[in-house]
């Protein structure tokens, strides 16, 4: 009778192979620094300022000391490459850790993981990693709306289909089977790219898209949340020199450099758009905006010095902020240009959450409040009971 050999089996990989590893060492380099390219190119087009953004991701690791009124080139640095270490290493997660499942996908089932991933490691990123462990820093959480880096991680995430050619390429399996869709996906997200880099640098000369749907609402609106914005940058650059917490003086430098941001942004938009200069305000509509300070308040936080400076700014800005809150959820409803709406949503969440900031929020409280922040309408959180006039 015969004996029948058992038949051997290739051993089962936990954590995948060594191509797979070195395969997604390259894919990490390519997803970051492409996401980290399109981020740049595209943020003034959906009304960010990307210098103050990387500012605040710089916050992350290094904490009060990346914060200044206007963002430094050492602080911007250390954002990108705080970004481009997390995208590199979501890549090395999804393809390596995990590459017992993934490492043999198609790029048609990569392409359709896409949207899950990026939902997924945004989301651990914005409720989880980054406002409670490891790094336990809320500011991120509170400054930016989730849809930020749930943009991010997407177009991080779009590079993934390329991951088939390169382990190929790694395994010296030439020509790849998957040679002409990397080829054709390859050649798309350099066009895409490029399009964005050629619409950020005509934007810089001056030209945006065309300005969509009903002007009215919105030139009043840019004019007046730009007045606001700058009476704004006013108070809390005095905190940024004042404040005796010196924890209270770097999110005041945070909020110098993004009202100052914001302001950038609609002043660039304004001069797209709209065939005149922007008129200043007259006196009785800066009266008119919730939450503007009126002169005497202001000269009397000057006068003011340590820890009465520190609570006479905080109750002021939180009230201000308010108004801004107030202002932005009108946009939210009215605006007729989809980016002056993403403004206005991003303003809101940002006015909200540096409230919650001066007021100590941290940990699960953070996190819950920066959710409430993100979706409820004015009037529905904490924060915008501050719009109540200071005291004395």
């Amino acid at each position: 009778m015969p004996i029948r050999t058992p038949l051997l089996r290739p051993p089962v990989r936990p954590f995948g192979d060594a191509a797979a590893w070195r395969a997604a060492l390259l894919l990490g380099l390519l997803s970051s620094t492409f996401s980290t390219l399109v981020s740049q190119a595209t943020a003034a087009r959906i009304g960010r300022d990307a210098l103050v953004d990387w500012m605040v991701v710089a916050a992350i690791p290094l904490r009060d000391a990346a914060l200044s009124p206007e963002p430094t080139w050492p602080a911007i640095a250390a954002g990108i490459l705080f970004h481009q270490w997390a995208d590199f290493s979501w890549a090395l997660v999804f393809f390596g850790l995990l590459g017992r499942w993934t490492a043999g996908l198609p790029p048609a089932a990569l392409l359709a993981l896409c949207g899950p991933w990026a939902l997924l490691t945004s989301s651990l990123e914005w409720f989880v990693l980054v406002p409670l462990l490891p790094f336990r820093q809320p500011i991120f959480t509170l400054e930016q709306p989730y849809w930020i880096g749930f943009l991010v991680h997407l177009t991080s995430a779009s590079i993934y289909p390329l991951f088939p050619w390169l382990r190929d390429r790694v395994e010296g399996r030439v020509p790849s089977v998957h040679r002409r869709f990397a080829a054709r996906w390859a050649g798309l997200a350099a066009a895409g790219l490029s399009g964005l880099g050629i619409l950020a640098l005509l934007g810089w000369l001056g030209w945006e898209v065309p300005h969509l749907g009903d002007e009215a609402f919105d030139r009043d609106y840019l004019r007046r949340m730009s007045e606001h914005h700058a009476q704004g940058a006013q108070i809390a650059g005095l905190a940024a020199e004042r404040a005796e917490d010196p924890h209270l003086r770097a999110l005041a430098a945070l909020m110098v450099a993004a009202q100052h941001g914001d302001i950038s942004v609609m002043m660039q938009w304004w001069d797209a758009w709209f065939p005149t200069l922007s008129p200043l305000c007259t006196p009785r509509e800066r009266e008119a905006m919730p939450g503007m300070a009126r002169a005497d308040e202001v000269e009397a936080l000057r006068r003011s010095e340590g820890r009465d400076f520190d609570r006479r700014f905080v109750a002021l800005m939180s009230r201000h902020h308010a108004g801004a809150v107030r202002m932005a959820d009108e946009a939210l409803a009215q605006a007729g240009d989809p980016r002056v709406r993403l403004l206005s949503h991003a303003i809101r969440h940002q006015q909200r959450g540096e409230i919650d900031l001066m007021h100590g929020a941290e940990g699960v409280a953070a996190v819950a409040a920066a959710s409430r922040n993100l979706v409820l309408p004015y009037g529905r959180v904490a924060a915008d009971r501050a719009l109540a006039p200071a005291g004395p």
